[in-house]
């Protein structure tokens, strides 16, 4: 359903709640994301970031496919940002008691569970990407009427999987023994990143999280707002260790913790950082969309006050819910898994590329892919295509093509995925998409915003801010101490707040079909890769295949499989392949690719 201005009336009046705006007022924003975290400063009006310090988190890995993070470092690493930035305000003409409110903005879905008494973890935090918990899933799947991975969905919004905290905090009670204990003599809590920050900020008087990261959960009514009791009693979890779901922009109280600089501020708003993004994209109407791109892409699209329930794999979350007393806005969401990653790949596995951050310089000399299409399906394929034997396929090669030629197609990818989520997105929601608003660090390519609005036909509106989670975050935080940032009016199409590049398409709808159905012929060719332990290849063919075949690179002469991460290199020859040393042969053969590498003749 689409706000109407007397909505847009009602947001409003809900802040309403202090003294009016002076110039001097600051709103500070706390971003725990999987890498770093920070503390920023802001101005108002104009949202002028005046002081910021950021700290890198270490991830732990035990096993393979299991990520964790310390508790107590992302602490300690926001105190001490906090500080620094703090300290910079009298250099600048500010004092400290000009911050009036704080925002907190987090990674989503990493699970922290910890001691109600003595407020110490018990357990490192389980990051979002970790898979240790896919045995549990099966278990669990098991148990469910046709083995059904959307059981909860109609619930929940979500699928039953290892990416949500629920498996997380299960996996917890079954593996750590010091969660075990906690958890008999009932003084074990849990939460998400947010969750944990606040409790830390406040001494344990506030254990809240807010409807974003809840509905993250897999714990979390879509519909109430509120933890559903079959869910918890699916995963074995009591509502008394869960956190209490507010809405994202309230005053909830005030940090008390002596050792923060920011004793006594306010804090006033909890968003997760892709939910915090749409915002600060100001993607507030429904139809509006915006995509985030990084390593992965994270493409979220508003779908107004109904919680729509994906038929092709789309997440159905919470976008936000801009104080107590208003109904939340919900979106759809999709990832694309392989994104600036593919970049990487191309620079530090096959080589074919000096830096990644280099890939518009190379993929610009060439006007066209050479009719080369890479699907970078390394892990599978995700929405809309749910293929986990997929693997990653580059095609169409030619005696004429090269390095270029396959960085470009790399690009390509990355805009070809997105209108797979996009096309569902309209399918699903009923709501025309008619712009694509843009950031992340990857963003920065113009080509590849160029390419993203000739593939997908829209214009695509990159935003200067590149990261547009504080924005969004300082917005929430800001208006429920009564401070006009940004308001949201449904009616209103530009903010002064926020500037943008745009690009606009340059391609024809014929161009377009012809591009997006060869894109779906290169997708289908990698369906239903076959995992064999052994290959056969021709006699005089060196070849030791040790891990899994990642990818498939297909051309008239013959095929070459390459894995993903330094192990072995499997050669399958047609005939006498001959290589341009435009496509990193050289490289390829000096290489720090271990165990069974051989070199091509």
């Amino acid at each position: 359903m689409t706000a109407n201005k007397g909505d847009a009336n009602s947001v409003t009046g809900a802040f309403d709640q202090s003294k009016p705006c002076k110039i001097q007022d600051l709103v500070g924003v706390i971003n725990g994301g999987t890498s770093s975290v920070s503390f920023s400063i802001y101005s108002i009006p104009e949202f002028k970031e005046i002081a910021s310090h950021q700290l890198s988190v270490p991830m732990i890995s035990l096993k393979p496919g299991w990520y964790e993070q310390d508790a107590m470092t992302i602490i300690n690493k926001m105190y001490r940002c906090v500080e620094v930035a703090v300290g910079m305000l009298p250099s600048l003409g500010y004092k400290r008691e000009n911050l009036v409110t704080l925002g907190i903005t987090n990674q989503r879905e990493t699970t922290v569970m910890w001691d109600g008494i003595t407020g110490k973890p018990l357990h490192n935090a389980i990051v979002w990407n970790d898979i240790r918990t896919s045995s549990i899933v099966d278990k669990i799947i098991a148990k469910i009427p046709d083995r059904d991975i959307n059981h909860f969905r109609d619930i929940s919004g979500l699928p039953i999987s290892p990416y949500f905290p629920a498996l997380k905090m299960l996996w917890l009670m079954e593996n750590a023994s010091a969660v075990q204990k906690a958890c008999k003599e009932k003084r074990c809590l849990t939460g998400t990143i947010d969750s944990w920050i606040i409790w830390c900020l406040t001494k344990g008087k506030l254990h809240i999280t807010d409807a974003t990261n809840a509905s993250r959960t897999l714990l979390m009514n879509i519909g109430s707002l509120q933890w559903d009791s079959n869910l918890l009693k699916a995963f074995s979890i009591t509502d008394k260790m869960l956190p209490q779901i507010r809405s994202s922009s309230e005053i909830y109280g005030t940090v008390t913790d002596e050792r923060s600089s920011l004793l006594g501020v306010k804090i006033s708003g909890i968003l997760g950082n892709q939910q915090a993004s749409l915002l600060g994209q100001m993607c507030i109407k429904p139809g509006q969309a915006k995509n985030t791109y990084r390593a992965g892409c994270f493409l979220l699209c508003n779908t107004g006050r109904t919680a729509v329930i994906s038929r092709h794999g789309l997440l159905t979350t919470v976008a936000y819910k801009l104080g107590p007393n208003i109904p939340a806005t919900y979106a759809l969401e999709g990832a694309v898994a392989v994104a600036g990653h593919a970049l990487k790949w191309l620079e530090h596995q096959v080589r074919v590329l000096p830096r990644s951050e280099d890939a518009e310089k190379y993929a610009g000399t060439v006007t066209t892919t050479g009719d080369v299409y890479f699907v970078p399906a390394f892990t599978g394929l995700y929405a809309p295509y749910w293929q986990k034997d997929a693997r990653g396929v580059i095609i169409g090669l030619t005696q004429f093509s090269n390095r270029d030629h396959i960085i470009r197609a790399a690009l390509e990818s990355i805009c070809f995925q997105t209108r797979d989520i996009l096309e569902i997105m309209y399918e699903e929601s009923n709501q025309k998409i008619d712009r694509l608003q843009a950031d992340g660090q990857l963003s920065k390519n113009n080509l590849l915003m160029q390419l993203q609005a000739d593939t997908v036909g829209i214009p695509v509106f990159r935003s200067q801010l590149f990261d547009c989670a504080p924005f969004g975050i300082a917005m929430c935080a800001a208006q429920a101490v009564g401070i006009d940032l940004c308001r949201f009016d449904p009616d209103k199409d530009d903010y002064s707040n926020i500037v943008y590049d745009e690009f606009k398409p340059a391609s024809t709808d014929e161009q377009r079909k012809h591009r997006y159905g060869k894109w779906k012929r290169a997708v289908q060719r990698s369906f239903n890769w076959s995992i064999q332990p052994t290959l056969k290849v021709s006699p005089n063919t060196v070849c030791q295949p040790k891990v899994s075949v990642s990818l498939l690179i297909i051309s008239s002469s013959g095929a070459v499989s390459l894995n993903q991460p330094r192990y072995a290199v499997s050669i399958i020859i047609a005939k006498t392949i001959k290589f341009n040393n435009a496509l990193g042969v050289n490289e390829l053969h000096n290489s720090d690719i271990s165990d069974g590498a051989y070199s091509l003749q």
